[in-house]
């Protein structure tokens, strides 16, 4: 179990990573005319930068405090965090009729909900 939730919380912030940099990198302008982009046609550039940055913050806490040991609490908060934020990603694909970004954003919300259950239950870090 311990493994699986390592897997589950590396592949999380692999993707929190890869869409953190690109939503801090790469123009507005060429995410909205990127697939499953047009949702940023709809937000000011500062809330896409600032998810960007969430994102990259959730990739940094979804591993380094468990591998630091350093409050590793912060793992399953910040998967609770992940889940919040995929439900708002939900939303928002679900307003631009994006059924593939929809499935997807759930993978990631139920990946992120396995995490937060197993480590603050069955393999929390603090016990």
């Amino acid at each position: 179990m311990n493994l699986a939730l390592w897997i589950a919380a590396g592949l999380l912030a692999a993707v929190a990573l890869l869409a953190g940099v690109t939503k801090t990198v790469v123009p507005k302008e060429k995410l909205a005319s990127a697939h499953g982009g047009g949702w940023t046609g709809d937000a000011s550039v500062g809330f896409v930068k600032a998810l960007g940055v969430l994102e990259l913050l959730a990739a940094v806490g979804l591993i380094l405090p468990a591998v630091l040991d350093i409050a590793p609490v912060l793992v399953p908060v910040t998967a609770i965090c992940w889940v919040l934020l995929m439900v708002g990603a939900t939303i928002t694909h679900l307003r631009h009729d994006e059924a593939k970004f929809i499935v997807l954003n759930l993978t990631y919300l139920a990946l992120a909900a396995f995490v937060a259950w197993g480590r603050l239950g069955p393999e929390s870090f603090g016990g």
